[in-house]
C-alpha cells in the first residue's frame, strides 16, 4: 500500500474537479475513434494518452478531404484561394489556443524540430554566457539545449526537481538566472509525473532579473488538459503536438513572440523576415487545428454563451480540466464501492502529491509483486494499455533519476473517458496487485 496516501484529506469541489454529465460525456465518446474498443476489434482501456491521443473523427475526416485537393494553395484561382482560407483560418486557431497576439506561427513534422529551431534561432543571436532549463524536459526540448550550450561555448544551468512533488520549483530555476542568461527554456507539465510547472511565477520572477530575458515553453503535453494564456505567461517561444490534442500525426507547431520571429533564422530569400515557413503550407494540417479548436469550442457552448471564440475554447479547456480531476481523484481515492489506487494493497503510488491542482492526468504506479514491464504486459492481457518508464530507456532515465526512482507505469487516460472506465481500470489493478512474479 502507498505509504503517502492521503486517507484523511477531504477534497473540496474545486480540488476534487467536475464530471461532465452522462448526457454530455456521451455526446463527447461518439466525436472519438476507438475510445473503448481495440482498432482491430474487442474491448480495450487506451490509458496512453500522454502518448498519443484519442482521434477526433472530424479532425480526421477534415484531414483527408483536404490533403485530397490537389490544387497548390500558392495560386490565384478559387480553390487555391479556399485552401489559403483553411490556413489563414488555422493559423488564427494556433493563437486561439494561445491567446497570442501578433507573432508568427511555424509548423514542422513534429514538435520537436519545432523546439530546435526556436533554440537554436535565440541562442545563436541573443548575448549570454549560460543557459537555462531543467532536469525535468523531454529530450526534446532538453536535448536542443545541450547541443546549442555546447556549440556556443555557453554554461548550461539545469534546475532540479522536487522528488516530492515531481515537479521543478519555481525558486530552483529563478536562482539560476542572472544578467548573462540568454534562454531560458522551461516545460508546462511534465509527460512522467504529470505535475505542473508555475511557469506564470518562473516568468515574472526571471523577467524581474533580466527583463528582456528569452524565454520559450514545451507545452506538448499540457496543452490538451489545461488552459494556456500568454496574454498573462507571455514567452517568446510555445509548441504543442496535434497528435496528442486530439488531432493527427505529421506536425508539431510553434508559436514566436514578434521579437523572436524576426531572429535570424532558416528562411525563403523572397519571404517577409518574421516569417518561417519553409515550402509549400499544407492546408490540411491547419484545418486540423481549426478541428480542434472547434470541438474545444463546442464543449464551451454548454456552458456559455458567446460569440468570442477564445472565450468558448477558454470555457471549453477548463470544463475538460475539471472533468479530468474528478477522475484522476476517483482513480486514486476510489468510492465506498472501490479502492482507489493509494488504498490498493501491493500497489504503490509514485509522487502521489495531494494537491491535484497542481497536477495533469497522468499518474505513475509500481507493485510489490511484480516488475514494470511485467505489470504493463498483464495489463495488456486483460485489455489496457499504458506505458512504462524504465532506467534503460534514454527518454526517461534523466527524469527518474532525478525523482528518485527506478520505474513507472505511466497511466494517462483523457477527459472522454469514463468513471465507469477508471473503476474497471481499478479492478483490474487490484487483480494483478494479486499476481505471483513470473
Amino acid at each position: 500500500m502507498n505509504n503517502n496516501a492521503f486517507t484523511n484529506h477531504q477534497l473540496n469541489d474545486t480540488e476534487a474537479g467536475e464530471l461532465f454529465s452522462n448526457k454530455l460525456l456521451s455526446e463527447i465518446r461518439e466525436r472519438f475513434y476507438y475510445i473503448d474498443n481495440d482498432p482491430h476489434g474487442g474491448e480495450r482501456l487506451f490509458f496512453d494518452n500522454a502518448g498519443g491521443s484519442f482521434r477526433l473523427k472530424k479532425a480526421l475526416e477534415e484531414f483527408a478531404r483536404l490533403d485530397a485537393i490537389p490544387d497548390c494553395p500558392e495560386r490565384p484561382h478559387n480553390k487555391a484561394l479556399y485552401l489559403q482560407k483553411k490556413q489563414e483560418n488555422g493559423i488564427n486557431d494556433v493563437k486561439t489556443i494561445f491567446n497570442a497576439k501578433g507573432g508568427s506561427v511555424v509548423t514542422s513534422l513534429t514538435a520537436s524540430q519545432a523546439m530546435f529551431d526556436m533554440v537554436r534561432a535565440i541562442s545563436e543571436n541573443i548575448p549570454g554566457t549560460n543557459m537555462v532549463t531543467t532536469i525535468l524536459e523531454h529530450p526534446s526540448a532538453y536535448d536542443p539545449m545541450v547541443y546549442y550550450s555546447e556549440k556556443l561555448n555557453k554554461e548550461l544551468r539545469v534546475a532540479a526537481s522536487n522528488p516530492v512533488t515531481g515537479g521543478v520549483d519555481v525558486d530552483e530555476v529563478v536562482k539560476l538566472i542572472d544578467k548573462d542568461t540568454c534562454l531560458l527554456s522551461i516545460m508546462y507539465a511534465s509527460n512522467i509525473t504529470g505535475a505542473i510547472i508555475d511557469v506564470g511565477n518562473v516568468i515574472k520572477k526571471a523577467r524581474e532579473i533580466k527583463p528582456d530575458l528569452y524565454i520559450v515553453i514545451d507545452a506538448v503535453q499540457h496543452v490538451p488538459h489545461d488552459v494556456i494564456d500568454l496574454q498573462k505567461t507571455p514567452v517568446d517561444g510555445i509548441n504543442f503536438a496535434p497528435y496528442k490534442f486530439f488531432g493527427c500525426r505529421g506536425s508539431g507547431i510553434a508559436y514566436l513572440s514578434d521579437r523572436a520571429a524576426r531572429l535570424p533564422h532558416h528562411k525563403l530569400i523572397a519571404k517577409e523576415p518574421y516569417v518561417w515557413q519553409l515550402g509549400s503550407p499544407a492546408p490540411a494540417q491547419y484545418a486540423v487545428v481549426s478541428e480542434i479548436v472547434n470541438y474545444v469550442c463546442w464543449i464551451g457552448g454548454k456552458f456559455k454563451k458567446s460569440d468570442d471564440r477564445r472565450e468558448l475554447f477558454e470555457c471549453g479547456m477548463k470544463k475538460i480540466h475539471l472533468q479530468e480531476r474528478a477522475l484522476m481523484s476517483r482513480m486514486l481515492d476510489g468510492t465506498d464501492e472501490i479502492s482507489g489506487l493509494r488504498k490498493l494493497d501491493g500497489v504503490n503510488v509514485l509522487l502521489d502529491y495531494e494537491d491535484l491542482t497542481k497536477r495533469d492526468f497522468i499518474i505513475s504506479i509500481g507493485f510489490n509483486n511484480i516488475g514494470y514491464t511485467q505489470a504493463m504486459k498483464e495489463y495488456e492481457k486483460r485489455g489496457v494499455i499504458v506505458f512504462v518508464r524504465l532506467l534503460s530507456n534514454p527518454y526517461s532515465k534523466r527524469i527518474l533519476e532525478s525523482c528518485n526512482l527506478n520505474g513507472a507505469i505511466r497511466v494517462s487516460p483523457l477527459h472522454c473517458n469514463s468513471i465507469e472506465e477508471i473503476d474497471r481500470f481499478l479492478e483490474i489493478t487490484n487483480e494483478i496487485s494479486q499476481l505471483s512474479p513470473s
